[in-house]
């Protein structure tokens, strides 16, 4: 079992890149985004405690995302592995991953981050923002910000990971396909 968690700021092509990686090694995407989209939507108690801090402009707290993450790898028990895509995003979150994975006999196989020069990835998302309709990729403030918040939290993350001997950095600049090449490189040879 191939588990791999792919890391990247907005607009680095993580999920373009986690179609194509899903496919070519049979993975289960799992997108802390769709989760959360599908518990609200759907109503459930895992949506409803989300609700509740989201609606008080409060970030949901690790467990609770945890919690939700969990529910949707049980989902896929006989899965080749799993593409983790925005979880985790915290130490304790990590953590968490790693003492769930453990307790099913399974680990985090590596952790792969699509590195990409912020102007570049700007400019990327400001694009994106004129087609699709999310406002969050029509504010260069905004983005900034995000990307602000990423580095503060995900560098931690990456240190971690690369503590393990886990983490990778592919360049997330070039083609599509260019980009895939890279990643399957590394996946190719772990």
């Amino acid at each position: 079992m191939i588990n791999i968690v792919l890391f990247g700021k907005p607009g680095a092509g993580k999920g373009t890149q986690a179609e194509f990686l899903k496919e070519k090694y049979k993975l289960t995407h799992i997108s802390t985004g769709d989760v959360f989209r599908f518990n609200l939507k759907n109503d459930t108690d895992l949506g409803k405690q989300a609700r509740v801090y989201m609606d008080a402009g409060d970030l949901v707290p690790d467990e609770l995302t945890t919690k939700m993450l969990i529910d949707e790898v049980n989902k896929h028990p006989d899965t080749n592995g799993i593409l983790f895509d925005g979880y985790p995003r915290t130490i304790s979150q990590a953590v968490a991953l790693d003492d769930f994975l453990k307790s099913i006999d399974s680990k985090v196989t590596a952790t792969i981050a699509l590195e990409a020069d912020d102007e570049i990835l700007v400019q990327r998302l400001l694009e994106r923002g004129k087609t699709s309709g999310r406002i969050d990729d029509q504010d260069e403030d905004k983005i900034r910000n995000r990307y602000q918040e990423y580095n503060e939290k995900t560098a931690l993350l990456m240190q971690y990971y690369n503590d393990q001997g886990k983490f990778y950095a592919v360049n997330g600049i070039g083609s599509i396909q260019e980009i895939t090449a890279r990643l399957s490189t590394v996946i190719d040879n772990l």
